[in-house]
């Protein structure tokens, strides 16, 4: 996060210094890729202010970056819920910003004792279900790129018909 530090959001700040250096390499990055992925640990059952505050000047860019990108989110503690809560708080923000949140989130409960000698989780059942988020999140992301009608066949096999003038959706 230090390469995104930015001081607490401000209009007037914005309107008069433009975006901060943590602001522009933050958007940079969002605009270089397809999907995000975001570890971020779990703060008082909520997400670190310091990860809402780039948001929340990332989210002033025109067009908003965040809008029809995926993401998945990721937490590990050493609590007994892996910083799920801050997971699901951290969901609100960019499912507002129209972000396509991969809807299973990997939380990794007592973080501290998790892992074997080599980095891995040492838990085999958690290491493949691990692994199978990244590939599946991977997979879903390259699809929505290369196979843009995925996106407007979902929508209208749930029952909806795309509008073109009020809806996001292609």
């Amino acid at each position: 996060m230090h390469d995104f530090d930015c001081p607490s959001y401000n209009v007037d700040m914005q309107s008069s210094d433009g975006f901060p250096a943590g602001a522009e390499e933050f958007h940079r990055r969002l605009e270089a890729c397809d999907g995000f992925v975001i570890a971020s640990p779990e703060y008082n059952a909520s997400l670190p202010g310091l990860l809402k505050n780039a948001i929340d000047w990332v989210s002033r860019y025109e067009p908003q970056p965040f809008n029809e990108r995926h993401g998945l989110l990721l937490s590990a503690s050493p609590s007994m819920v892996g910083g799920n809560r801050g997971l699901w708080a951290l969901r609100v923000p960019f499912e507002h910003l129209g972000a396509r949140v991969y809807p299973d989130m990997f939380s990794l409960a007592q973080a501290h004792n998790a892992f074997d000698g080599e980095g891995r989780i040492a838990d085999q059942r958690l290491q493949e279900r691990f692994n199978i988020n990244l590939v599946n999140f991977m997979d879903l992301v390259e699809a929505s790129k290369h196979y843009p009608c995925v996106k407007r066949e979902w929508v209208e096999y749930l029952g909806e018909h795309p509008e073109p003038a009020i809806d996001r959706v292609e």
